[in-house]
């Protein structure tokens, strides 16, 4: 049965499986890169750990079919991934804060590969004002509302001090952002027409570390 492509639009996917795709995504193109030019559900089990019906489960979402005792074809499963997932199409972004985590960001040329493109970050640091990073101008967050006139962008990386945290995130919502993508381990409040994603590396942290402790006592 030759492989069939319909993106699922009325469908909401599950975070978990959306959280899983990306690894399902990294596997086929590293098998790609071997020169194999298909892969089962099983044979990505195996790489990652992850039981091959999830895997077939989590596949249905994109409603990819493959051939029978074959498996998926390689191109054709990255190309729906990638799609599916949003990375063909280029999300432009604003990041407020250029401290060590937000200029590692801004320094993080792969995300373009993800489809997000950091055009512009804000500080309010005299240091950094005026300069650029990879490329990339830092205006003074009291340019905000200026810039958003000047650039399509709906999506705002903050990387601010969390006392600031909400302040800033406000600021954001009322100029037109309707997407956070949250770096700080602080819960931002937000309209419910506003998506957030929290991603605190503090938090991974303490799961690691709490994780760590209990297998040394066990």
């Amino acid at each position: 049965m030759n492989n069939q492509l319909q993106k699922k639009d009325s469908m909401k996917v599950p975070e978990p499986t959306l959280r899983r795709l990306p690894w399902y995504l990294s596997n086929v193109k590293l098998l790609r890169k071997k020169g194999e030019r298909f892969v089962s559900s099983t044979q990505i089990s195996k790489e990652i750990n992850i039981d091959a019906s999830q895997i077939a489960k989590d596949l249905s979402y994109v409603n990819i079919s493959g051939r029978t005792r074959v498996g998926y074809e390689i191109d054709t499963l990255i190309a729906v991934l990638e799609d599916f997932l949003g990375f063909t199409n280029i999300h432009k972004a604003f990041l407020f804060g250029v401290g060590s985590l937000g200029g590692a960001l801004l320094r993080d040329s792969g995300l373009n590969h993800f489809g997000l493109e950091i055009v512009a970050a804000f500080d309010v640091n005299p240091d950094l004002v005026g300069t650029t990073l990879n490329g990339i101008p830092i205006y003074h967050s009291n340019d905000f509302e200026k810039k958003m006139r000047e650039y399509d962008v709906n999506i705002g990386v903050l990387t601010v001090p969390i006392e600031i945290a909400q302040t800033i995130t406000d600021t954001m919502v009322a100029g037109g952002i309707k997407a956070v993508w949250n770096f700080t381990p602080f819960r931002i409040r937000v309209p419910e027409d506003i998506v957030v994603q929290n991603t605190s590396l503090y938090a991974h942290l303490a799961v690691m570390f709490n994780r760590l402790n209990f297998n040394e006592i066990k």
